[in-house]
């Protein structure tokens, strides 16, 4: 039978149970709308005090960090907070048995422990002790007890009555748990939500302005922040360079490594213009912020507008793409050397001049793109995206960007996708 419901007891007369019932009643319609623990715990224990007519009640909640029972609500006791351990006295033994126990007398029984009576100077003449379980889960809450009977010993009445409060109890510490998580989700949203409106400001707001070039972004974090980074910044020598760069994980951390990486960024080009000079020099300045295997892929793109030659340097960044309109082609751009946080290793001679013809594309992103899975699994990967790219090769920037996003986001389905996407197409605009 639920401890909520209470069968009626020959032990005790018709006129108490009916006054010990009202009471229960009255205390679940105060729990009904109360969130303030401290006066959860005090409406149970004054109800149940009051209800099987004992002198003294607590409701000791668990600790399970310091595996501990504690309350600072107790009837009538002098004590600003108890603590016991769960290895010693009555209480701890309902919480280790979880089931009730009934002591007539303390002193006889070895789990008794005297100390509180000793510093209070309480005497206890009989002890009434349940365990609170979670409606939710069953997980143990605490332990609810009551101490000396007036007018001689707890009945089995007695019994079922502080089991009906203990339920009552778990009821409303659940309920209070619950709000507190959604509060607490609430207000991380808030906080996650503020913190990627001032990531989006770190990135750029409007569209560089290349004489000769048509450029458009995508950037789509996994969750409220990102660990992708891309940007467009003037250099000395007048070109302009484009990067792209994706930090290891996904969410907070990286977010703010990516931070301090355009921080740092930001001072380089003002007075250093070769790409990979900015890259060997940005790979020093971040080493110590990189903590626990960290690493950032990192890729820079210098573009003269004039003579529409490109120059790069690449740490380790994929996709990094050339489309040339006129063959249909794809080239990409290779690692020049392995991601910040690695060791310099040389990776070998490579070719890091190109041209870009009338038509051709630069398209920059982050792996997130490519290596997106749809519910069976499969990765979108690189083949698909040039795919799209050569599909739609002719079209302005914008509608290139937006034809992969659509492709990218549909391959995923519902959800969020495991890592961030972030997408640049730089187009050289046909001379009309």
């Amino acid at each position: 039978m639920p401890p909520h419901i209470i069968p009626a007891a020959t032990t005790d007369r018709p006129d108490r149970r009916i006054a010990a019932l009202t009471d229960l009643l009255d205390v679940a319609l105060k729990l009904g709308t109360e969130h303030d623990l401290t006066r959860i715990l005090q409406i149970v224990t004054n109800g149940a005090c009051h209800s099987v007519n004992c002198e003294r009640a607590s409701l000791f909640l668990l600790d399970d960090a310091e595996n501990q029972l504690y309350t600072h609500v107790v009837t009538e006791l002098e004590i600003r907070q108890i603590r016991l351990g769960i290895e010693h006295g009555i209480c701890g033994w309902v919480a280790r048995n979880r089931e009730l126990t009934h002591v007539s007398i303390p002193s006889c029984d070895d789990r008794w422990d005297s100390s509180f009576d000793v510093r209070t100077g309480f005497v206890t003449r009989n002890i009434l002790a349940t365990p609170v379980f979670s409606n939710m889960d069953g997980r143990l809450l605490g332990v609810l007890q009551l101490l000396n009977k007036t007018g001689g010993d707890f009945s089995d009445f007695d019994k079922q009555l502080i089991q009906a409060f203990a339920a009552h109890a778990a009821t409303s510490l659940d309920r209070r748990q619950m709000q507190e998580e959604s509060l607490r989700a609430q207000e991380l949203k808030q906080s996650m939500e503020m913190g990627r409106r001032i990531q989006r400001g770190f990135l750029p707001d409007s569209l560089p302005n290349v004489p000769g070039y048509d450029v458009a972004s995508w950037w789509e974090p996994a969750v409220f922040v990102s660990g992708d980074y891309y940007d467009w910044l003037p250099l000395p020598d007048g070109r302009t360079c484009f990067v792209m760069a994706d930090v290891s994980g996904h969410g907070l951390g990286p977010s703010l490594i990516m931070a301090s990486l355009r921080a740092m960024l930001h001072v380089l080009v003002r007075t250093v213009s070769a790409p990979d000079r900015i890259v060997e020099l940005l790979a020093e300045t971040i080493a110590p912020d990189l903590k626990q295997s960290q690493f950032v892929s990192f890729l820079l793109v210098s573009l003269d507008p004039v003579t529409h030659s490109v120059q790069f340097a690449n740490a380790g960044h994929a996709p990094a793409l050339h489309f040339h309109c006129q063959t249909g082609e794809f080239e990409c751009l290779q690692a020049t050397r392995l991601p910040l946080g690695f060791p310099a290793i040389d990776v070998g001679s490579v070719n890091t001049q190109r041209f870009l013809a009338a038509g051709d594309l630069l398209v920059l992103g982050t792996d997130g793109v490519i290596e997106v899975r749809d519910p069976a699994g499969s990765m979108f990967g690189t083949k698909r995206l040039q795919e799209i790219l050569s599909l739609n090769w002719k079209r302005p920037a914008a509608e290139i960007v937006a034809a992969v996003s659509e492709a990218v986001q549909s391959f995923h389905g519902d959800g969020p996708p495991a890592d961030d996407s972030t997408l640049v197409v730089i187009k050289r605009v046909p001379s009309s």
